[in-house]
Parts: C-alpha cells; structure tokens; sequence
C-alpha cells in the first residue's frame, strides 16, 4: 500500500489507515452532496474513526442515516463515517482551502 495523501489526511483506526480524501471522494459521488470532509474523531476502541461534514447540492434532501447507508455500500466497514453532519457549508480559507482544523476543534 503506497500513502498518497498528506500525513495529516490519513486516519489510523485501529491500525488501519483510511483516506480521508478518498471517503470524501466517495461520499461526493451520492447525487445529493456538493461538498465533503473528513476528520479523525477520537474513539475509545479505535483510537480514531472517520467523522464526516457534508453539504448538500441546493434543492437536495439526504439525512445522515441516508448517507452512512449509501458509504457503507461504497467503503470498507472501518472507512464508514462513525459520525456525519450535514451542514450549510464548509469553513474555508481566504483561498478556498477547507479548514479540516477548524472542523477537527468542532465538539
């Protein structure tokens, strides 16, 4: 397995490494997300698990049971978010980077 994403994008969850690129990538594919991303969320058992933000083209309607459904179609078990939030939008730089940091703080 070769790591293609920047240290810091890379989840361990119980010694698995996860993309969170790529589950952005993935959950970007359901017809009603505009925009994903991907943090580490601290886990008692896992270390860290997959949590998700996820805002929806306009006029779309997903829950977070809908979501978390489609993904556990699309991802191994241990890439599903354990926690997705659909929100307005994404905290963003001046030059439209997402801030994962600002999402990483978020409780």
């Amino acid at each position: 397995m070769t790591i293609v994403d920047r240290k810091k994008d890379i989840i361990i969850s119980g010694g698995e490494n996860i993309s969170s690129v790529h589950v952005e990538h993935v959950l970007c594919e359901h017809t009603a997300v505009l925009e994903a991303a991907v943090v580490p969320m601290a886990d008692e058992r896992w270390g860290e698990v997959p949590r998700a933000f996820v805002v929806l083209r306009p006029g779309a309607h997903a829950d977070e049971a809908d979501l978390v459904a489609w993904a556990r179609t699309q991802l191994a078990g241990f890439e599903v978010p354990k926690r997705l939030e659909v929100v307005a939008d994404l905290p963003k730089s001046g030059t439209g980077k997402v801030q994962k940091a600002v999402l990483r703080s978020r409780p």
